[in-house]
């Protein structure tokens, strides 16, 4: 049935991992910067006395880049555990700063034995169309977006890798064991951060949808046409062409989940989110698997029908679940995460 399904929508074979991504970045995303030229950090510890009953610390880092001669200075938090040891951790690119938060209950996650190190998209530039705030200031400095220059989902996506590049320098985190998450549009930049920054070892997209991980062909819900219409800087200009041309896309968004392998890739739909559509992002993993079976491991091993409420797909290096309600990150998708990920690193 999926087999059948997926060949009516006559997706673009799968490419290189390379290949795949320079065709993102040029059609959909636009290219990220390259590195700063410069990285430092200030570190404020145990901001919150009795933090998680004590069972954590909670941290504020700025980290300020330099790029030319331009700097940029953002906050994010660390919540780690204060156990021996190294801890697995997430780097969640969340909606707000606060902790804990509606998309993020630290204390569970502590209890769970993981860290995590959170920012507030908004704390790097602006959700609209304005490029000359925040990072988006230092990079448009007298310039104008054209081509395949970054979008916004860009630039969240390349703080994401600098608050990892703070994590390679703490001792009591495992970076064999790095997470990168996000929710609904933050899930397109999850997705594109694991994609391109391969120091992450599992990626996390939560009901993440159009241009995340459902596939664009045949989607219901939100559109290419709709999406661009009202969040045109999330992208790069090249995109607009594919208003309502889906079928000319020389890529679909399976490119973006096999762009993981060989790492884990988890997809969480929820669903009652019909325009993220669960079915398109289910079936983003049934395309994508063949890039992993190709490297000689398990993909994205389901049942051959399309989602139902409750299924949970853990087996294959692609991960994905399909809960009740609506577009939420919730306890649930946390919870069913982290048994993924435990999973995987041969845990109960």
């Amino acid at each position: 049935m999926l087999s059948k399904i997926l060949a009516e929508k006559n997706l673009p074979p799968l490419k290189t991992r390379d290949e795949m991504i320079n065709i993102l970045q040029k059609e959909v995303y636009g290219y990220l910067p390259e590195k700063p030229d410069e990285i430092s950090f200030e570190v404020k510890e145990n901001i919150r006395k009795n933090f998680c009953a004590s069972k954590a610390v909670l941290n504020e880092i700025k980290a300020t880049v330099k790029i030319g001669e331009e700097t940029f200075t953002f906050p994010f938090m660390a919540s780690i555990p204060t156990g021996e040891g190294k801890h697995p951790f997430f780097v969640h690119i969340n909606f707000r700063d606060q902790i804990p938060d509606l998309y993020m209950g630290v204390e569970e996650i502590i209890d769970n034995g993981f860290a995590v190190l959170s920012f507030c998209y908004k704390d790097i530039t602006s959700d609209d169309n304005n490029f000359t705030n925040g990072l988006a200031g230092v990079f448009y400095k007298n310039k104008k977006r054209e081509g395949s220059n970054p979008g916004k989902i860009a630039m969240w996506a390349w703080t994401a890798m600098r608050v990892m590049d703070w994590a390679c320098t703490q001792d009591n985190l495992d970076k064999n064991c790095a997470i990168v998450c996000g929710h609904s549009r933050l899930g397109k930049t999850a997705l594109l951060t694991g994609a391109l920054d391969e120091r992450f070892k599992f990626v996390h997209s939560n009901n993440s949808g159009c241009c995340g991980a459902a596939i664009s062909r045949g989607k219901v819900g939100e559109s290419v046409e709709k999406i661009i219409k009202v969040f045109e800087y999330w992208f790069c200009d090249n995109f607009k062409k594919y208003a309502n041309n889906e079928d000319k896309m020389p890529f679909d968004q399976h490119y973006l989940l096999a762009s993981i392998a060989p790492r884990y890739v988890n997809v969480a739909s929820a669903v009652l989110d019909t325009w993220a559509d669960p079915d398109s992002e289910m079936l983003s993993c049934v395309a994508a698997s063949k890039m992993y079976e190709d490297m000689g491991l398990k993909g994205f091993i389901c049942e051959n029908r399309l989602p139902c409420v409750g299924v949970e797909y853990h087996e294959g290096n692609i991960g994905y679940h399909l809960r009740g309600g609506s577009h939420y990150f919730s306890r649930e998708d946390w919870i069913k995460l982290i048994k993924f990920i435990n999973k995987k690193r041969g845990l109960k």
